[in-house]
């Protein structure tokens, strides 16, 4: 590393299924980069919600006798599959199971994403992205969680002022934001821009890297070596105060709507963006400033 000291590891996570689909191979994966938490989306490809109660108590005993935190459930609220028109309830009853689990894994976070467009005038997609946002807050909230709205799908994905918006018409303490690094790059926006706009409200980071052919076509990378401005959003971060997880989605191996197969042999080139992940940040270290929690953040 140069010299430079190592970044503390109790501050780096990663999504465990984009190493593996099973959770041997996503406990293996964190211990081989000598991480303490985790953030988790599926075991064998199954939502962290849609587990029966049996298998969940079985992953939730192996996490803890691995030694590790959860630090995120990565629901999948609001998501690229489940537009605004969808039936909402299954939403609510998505968020009631994840609270009762978030118990279990003493987990404060939920991320969740603000609704594709289903064909809905603007105006329509915004009242309603907001109003099922600010129900799923109020939910959260008497749960004691932290909804945490990511820069991907949904009405607010993209744009700062929508996430601006959506967090001031929420109002609520149990709503923050949720920045990715390279979402920017498959989805066509300045994702480091975004940031600066959005900065005081995010409790929680995403780290991947891409780059973007002219064609369109979007390869992701190790972090430091795409388009995303990688190191240039996590200095900021820094250097402003954030001192939450910086959680690892490589997408090297595994993309969430792709399906299991792509995850084949994932666990390499995760455990490789972990440690250029590490290298970036031992080099940022010394812009780290004091803490400045964002509003709503419960750490």
């Amino acid at each position: 590393m140069c010299g430079e000291p190592p970044f503390p590891r109790d501050r780096l996570a990663g999504i465990g299924d984009e190493a593996a689909p099973c959770l041997d191979g996503q406990l293996a994966a964190l211990g081989r980069l000598g991480w303490g938490a985790l953030e988790l989306r599926s075991v064998d490809g199954t939502a962290v919600a849609d587990l029966d109660d049996g298998t969940f108590r079985d992953v939730a005993a192996r996490v803890r006798d691995a030694g590790l935190d959860v630090v995120c459930l990565a629901s999948r609220i609001g998501n690229w599959a489940r537009p605004v028109t969808g039936p909402f309830a299954d939403d609510l009853a998505e968020l009631d199971t994840l609270a009762e689990r978030c118990d279990a894994l003493d987990c404060r976070y939920v991320r969740i994403m603000s609704y594709p467009n289903d064909g809905l005038p603007e105006p329509e997609w915004a009242a309603r992205a907001i109003d099922r946002v600010g129900c799923l807050a109020d939910r959260a909230e008497q749960a004691g969680l932290t909804l945490l709205h990511e820069n991907c799908a949904g009405w607010a994905g993209d744009r700062a002022d929508r996430m601006l918006r959506l967090v001031r018409e929420v109002g609520s303490p149990a709503l923050c934001l949720l920045f990715d690094t390279g979402n920017g790059v498959p989805h066509g926006y300045d994702a480091f821009g975004t940031l600066e706009k959005v900065l005081p409200h995010v409790a929680h980071v995403h780290v991947k890297d891409a780059v973007r052919a002219p064609d369109g076509s979007v390869t992701y990378t190790l972090p430091g070596d795409g388009r995303a401005r990688v190191a240039d959003s996590l200095r900021l971060l820094l250097e402003t105060g954030y001192t939450g997880t910086f959680s690892l989605e490589p997408h090297l191996a595994f993309r969430p709507h792709e399906g299991p197969d792509a995850r084949d042999g994932a666990q390499d080139p995760f455990v490789e963006a972990g440690r250029r992940l590490e290298r970036v940040l031992a080099r940022l270290a010394p812009y780290a400033r004091p803490a400045a929690v964002p509003e709503g953040a419960r750490r």
